[in-house]
């Protein structure tokens, strides 16, 4: 932002954020995608706005970067093995073959419409290399925006579905990340050959997965063995280490989101000190990362230079939708027919959403001069606009319609405590019924299982320390700690 001093910029951005935290908290009980709204805020401020002016596509892409690290590795944090065994196939499937497929299919659609003329309008015209470079940059999805979307409406989804869509969108940026930057090379005339590309990507996944598995043990290791002072400093600990994991692989010509995404996989599948601590820090790195990439991608956009887009990116949309999106994911999901009904691959189809990956993406031909990036990156702008609002906002009914939806159940403590991963045993939550009572109301009376005690008595919002004496009502709620049974 040239022309403005570090005070304004501070003082501009934090109107940003709060502005797109307040609309985001209206939006979020109609179904809107949060992200949206952080883009339509950018836009609304932008220079064809209220006239904002950024047009660095090197600092935004920076700043993707950043986020897309961090949110990846926190990703992967969420990931447990036991939950994506089962689909594990399937999963990995649809974040690398199914993502060639959509980048050729789509692609070719691209590249199809530069001999459509009409009376009225041209539709783009891209040699077939620049429409498969379009299409690769679009070939990720976002699985943020769906589940924010269902878990507002209260909905969870039948089949596995949901850790299926999960391990998918977010393995599958590396994959896109890495057909990108292939194609830039071949379109800037690089004069790579199939073998050099070939060797190219086949070391980009041997490096980003060794890096980033072993580099998440490292960090494993590293959390639970140094003795630190402050307790803050381990999440600032394991910050330092998603960076170095992303720029140590890519200075290696690895992929450096697949090894930041295999580093949080593996540190959320390890006991881990500290790690409520960690969680949430990193919980809400992600959520600013996400305002602050989806407001400056909104700030560096022209609308007025979107909309004359408008046409082939509709027709782009459409067809990726209802096209491109199904037949890669039933060319996928076929195979695994038995756990998978149709109706699941065909909602799996249709929550095929753009995020903020497909627009950090198209902000690399750009730096890179490639002829007609400007008009790629306000494509990829629109299409994941219209992704956002059209399937976004129609995800819930779909869920419905197919049959797929079931309750949506989020348990949380009453009282917001967890224990280290390193002591053997559990905590939970019981609320007293009039039954508990029947042998007696106070705490002495009341039947527990064997190694199992009361830590703290809620009634209402009063905290009652635990005696036996202590008299029980119908409706207090008591917090236990339990031994894990051994094995």
């Amino acid at each position: 932002m040239e022309g403005y001093t570090s005070e304004w910029i501070l003082f501009i951005g934090s109107i940003l954020i709060f502005v797109s935290i307040l609309i985001s908290k209206t939006g979020y009980k109609f179904g809107v995608p949060t992200l949206l709204l952080f883009l339509v805020v950018g836009m609304c401020f932008g220079e064809d706005g209220l006239g904002l002016k950024f047009d660095s596509v090197q600092d935004a892409q920076f700043v993707g970067m950043l986020g897309m690290s961090i949110i990846l590795f926190s990703g992967g944090m969420d990931t447990k093995l036991s939950d994506i065994k089962p689909i594990l196939k399937p999963g990995l499937m649809l974040s690398t073959f199914g993502v060639v497929l959509m980048t050729i299919i789509t692609g070719a659609f691209i590249y199809s419409l530069g001999f459509i003329h009409t009376r009225y309008f041209d539709l783009v015209k891209f040699p077939l290399l620049t429409a498969m470079l379009l299409a690769a940059t679009m070939s990720s999805t976002d699985s943020a925006s769906v589940f924010n979307i269902l878990r507002s409406q209260k909905i969870n989804l039948k089949h596995n579905l949901k850790p299926l869509l999960e391990l998918e969108s977010g393995s599958n940026d590396p994959m896109a990340y890495m057909l990108t930057i292939v194609l830039i090379q071949l379109v800037s005339g690089g004069g790579a050959t199939s073998l050099d590309i070939l060797v190219s990507l086949i070391i980009q996944f041997a490096l980003g997965g060794f890096i980033g598995f072993a580099v998440g043990k490292f960090a494993v290791f590293s959390v639970n063995h140094f003795s630190l002072n402050n307790r803050s400093l381990y999440s600032i600990l394991v910050l330092a280490f998603i960076f170095f994991t992303f720029t140590i692989t890519d200075m290696a010509k690895g992929n450096g989101y697949l090894a930041v995404y295999l580093a949080g996989i593996v540190v959320g599948n390890n006991k881990l000190v500290n790690r409520k601590d960690i969680l949430t820090f990193l919980n809400g790195l992600t959520w600013f990362f996400q305002i602050l990439m989806f407001l400056l991608l909104g700030l560096l956009v022209h609308p007025s230079k979107m909309f004359s887009v408008a046409f082939p990116a509709i027709f782009i949309s459409l067809f990726m939708i209802f096209i491109a999106r199904p037949a890669s994911v039933f060319a996928c999901m076929l195979p695994f027919y038995k756990k998978f009904p149709f109706r699941a691959m065909h909602f799996a189809s249709f929550v095929g959403l753009r995020g903020a990956a497909p627009i950090i993406f198209a902000t690399y031909p750009v730096v890179a001069n490639i002829p007609g990036s400007d008009i790629i990156f306000n494509i990829v702008f629109f299409v994941t606009l219209f992704s956002l609002l059209s399937q976004g906002m129609t995800i819930a009914p779909v869920a419905r319609m197919l049959k797929l939806d079931t309750p949506y159940e989020e348990y949380e403590s009453e009282f917001g405590i967890e224990l280290p991963d390193d002591i053997d045993r559990k905590l939970r939550d019981k609320v007293i019924l009039e039954d508990d009572l029947s042998n007696g109301c106070r705490i002495m009376d009341i039947k527990l299982d064997k190694g199992t005690l009361i830590i703290l008595v809620k009634r209402g919002n009063k905290l009652l320390t635990p005696s036996g004496s202590l008299e029980l009502y119908a409706g207090d709620k008591l917090l236990l700690i339990d031994e894990l049974q051994k094995q």
